[in-house]
C-alpha cells in the first residue's frame, strides 16, 4: 500500500493534469510500483526505466562515460543527466530520476555514506534537486526516497 504521501501527491498531480515518468537506478522501479496503487495511477503515470546497472544509464539512456567515470554511477551529476535524457524519450510533464546506495558495494566514501540517495525532478524547464542520506535496510532506504519524492512533489507542483 502507498504512503499517505504517495497517495496525495499523487491526487494532486491527477487534479492538475500532470504526468509523471521516472529514471530510476537504486530503486528499481520501486517508486513507478508506489505510483502505480495509488487510485489515479492511470491519469498520472506514464513509465519508467529500470536503470540499475550502470550500461543501461550509458546504453539507454545516454549518460557519457566520462560523466560516469568524473562522479561516479551514484552522484548528483549523474541523476540530472538521467532526469535530461529521460526528458528526451519519455513524454511526461514532470521526469524524476533517483540513484543512490542501499546497500555496501557501490561507490559509498565517507562522504557518501550507504544510504546516499540523489533526486532530480524536471518540472517546467525548472530542475530541483535533492540529497538524503536514510538510515535502515535497502527496502526502507528505498520505501523513504519514494516518500521524499512525493513530499518534494506535493511542494513542487
Amino acid at each position: 500500500m502507498p504512503s499517505s504521501d504517495i497517495i496525495s501527491s499523487s491526487e494532486k498531480l491527477a487534479k492538475q493534469k500532470l504526468t509523471i515518468a521516472f529514471a530510476e537506478s537504486a530503486t528499481a522501479g520501486r517508486l513507478a510500483a508506489e505510483f502505480s496503487l495509488t487510485p489515479f495511477a492511470g491519469e498520472v503515470l506514464c513509465g519508467g526505466i529500470v536503470c540499475y546497472n550502470v550500461c543501461i544509464k550509458k546504453d539507454v539512456l545516454g549518460v557519457s562515460d566520462e560523466l560516469i567515470n568524473k562522479y561516479t554511477p551514484e552522484s548528483a551529476e549523474v541523476t540530472e543527466a538521467l532526469a535530461v535524457q529521460l526528458s528526451q524519450i519519455m513524454p511526461a510533464d514532470i521526469h524524476i530520476a533517483v540513484t543512490g546506495l542501499t546497500k555496501p558495494g557501490g561507490s559509498e566514501t565517507p562522504e557518501k555514506p550507504v544510504g546516499s540517495m540523489f533526486i532530480h525532478i524536471r518540472h517546467k524547464a525548472r530542475d530541483y534537486r535533492d540529497y538524503n542520506v536514510f538510515d535502515g535496510s535497502p527496502e526502507s532506504i528505498v520505501l523513504q526516497t519514494a516518500n521524499r519524492v512525493a513530499q518534494l512533489l506535493l511542494d513542487i507542483i
